[in-house]
């Protein structure tokens, strides 16, 4: 009589939950869908690099500047839901693809573009081809990992700080050495580059699992405040996400103020980007262990802390505290979106994830031309930067009316 073996014991991207064939094309896909979170997630920080440049070049006030990203974030934003039909019709490998080839043609075109006019519908072709990658990666990753998805998203949200932490530094450097077009060419050029690697590398996504399926799979529950607690949790990201271009828009003007140049700033926003990237890794596990409600408490009244000490600060000390800034700054998304698939209703994953994408994403876009923009033009860099950190900190009650429907130790109770 022929005996199985025992299976042996898993390891950290092969769970129990995962076949031992289908965890190889998990660790796959994560690593694809990674590269690729890097790369959009560095051409939405070069802008904050660039605004001086072009604040320079065409003589914008802080209320065109906020338009400018709010062009390129906008139509991310907007065109999520689209994607994700999209990819319903044709594969989220061939969008994911096709999105990554025209984020890349957007900054070419941006480099070639002759005036503001061009340059403003090339970052919007820019974010619109950005607008693939969020929702449909984090679906491919909740499928790829079933129950056991969590861990892989915190994974995917921090390879997006890598790409944070390497392109605006680098373009930073470029642009003391060089014009800003032919900088983009060089960014675009990589684009292409990872739109190949998406193309070739990226396993077919197996065909949309049934209602029930999803539901069981992301460990989502069908109950009578899951639609609120979604709600809730999207108003949540709408804030948190605000509050980040809100301050970074304004830091590379409050650092010149203190006396640093291009390449500086450049290096400022590695060291958030840095700090942030541990911020994701770190709360997105952490978020299981001491449940969600404690850790966005902790990150947002942290981050309100931080933005008060860079205004207050001078240069170096303010360069010190950049690090910490970002691991707060960032350390409530890997919480979030670890947090979709758990509420999402009717376990619908995909429409869920677009939806939280897009009005956080949207909400962004839309507040930091129309309030936080006019009110640099009004109190200066310093107080809008002020206004940022009150945004963090009116997370806090609408964390806590949610911590109720996130369940015992999402909510941050221990069991006992």
């Amino acid at each position: 009589m022929l005996t199985r073996p025992p299976p042996s014991p898993a390891g950290p991207l092969d769970p129990p939950a995962i076949p031992r064939a289908a965890a190889g094309e998990a660790r796959r896909s994560l690593a694809v869908v990674g590269l690729n979170h890097a790369l959009h997630d560095g051409y939405t920080d070069m802008i904050f690099v660039l605004l001086p440049v072009w604040q320079a070049e065409f003589g914008l006030g802080y209320i065109a500047l906020a338009v400018l990203r709010s062009l390129y974030v906008g139509a991310l934003a907007g065109l999520q839901m689209p994607a994700t039909a999209l990819a319903r019709r044709f594969g989220a490998r061939a969008v994911l693809t096709l999105g990554t080839l025209l984020g890349a043609g957007g900054y070419g075109l941006a480099g070639a573009s002759g005036g503001l006019t061009g340059l403003c519908i090339a970052l919007a072709l820019s974010g619109a081809g950005s607008s693939t990658q969020h929702p449909l990666a984090s679906a491919v990753i909740a499928r790829a990992y079933g129950s056991a998805a969590r861990g892989p998203l915190g994974t995917y949200n921090f390879t997006g700080d890598l790409g944070k932490a390497t392109l605006p530094p680098l373009v930073g450097f470029l642009l003391a050495r060089a014009d800003w077009r032919p900088v983009l060419w060089l960014m675009a050029g990589g684009g292409v580059a990872v739109a190949l690697a998406v193309a070739f590398l990226l396993p077919r996504a197996p065909a949309p699992p049934t209602r029930r399926r999803a539901v069981a799979g992301a460990g989502g529950t069908e109950h009578p405040t899951g639609r609120t607690g979604f709600g809730l949790l999207v108003a949540i990201g709408m804030l948190d996400n605000a509050a980040r271009p809100a301050f970074l828009i304004y830091l590379p003007f409050l650092l010149q103020g203190k006396g640093a140049g291009l390449s500086l700033v450049g290096i400022a926003f590695a060291l958030v980007a840095i700090g942030g990237a541990l911020g994701k890794a770190a709360f997105g596990r952490l978020g299981e262990r001491i449940g969600v409600t404690r850790c966005v408490i902790a990150t947002e009244v942290g981050t309100a802390a931080a933005i008060l000490a860079v205004v207050a600060l001078p240069l170096t000390p303010a360069l010190a505290v950049l690090p910490l800034l970002g691991l707060m700054l960032n350390g409530t998304s890997s919480v979030l979106y670890g947090t979709v698939p758990d509420l999402a209703p009717h376990g619908q994953i995909e429409r869920a994830f677009a939806v939280f994408y897009t009005y956080t994403l949207g909400g962004s876009a839309l507040a930091t031309p129309l309030l936080y923009g006019p009110l640099g033009d009004v109190v200066g860099p310093g107080g809008a930067a002020v206004a940022a950190a009150v945004t963090a900190l009116a997370v806090v009650p609408l964390i806590l009316a949610l911590s109720p429907r996130l369940g015992g130790r999402a909510a941050g109770r221990r069991d006992g």
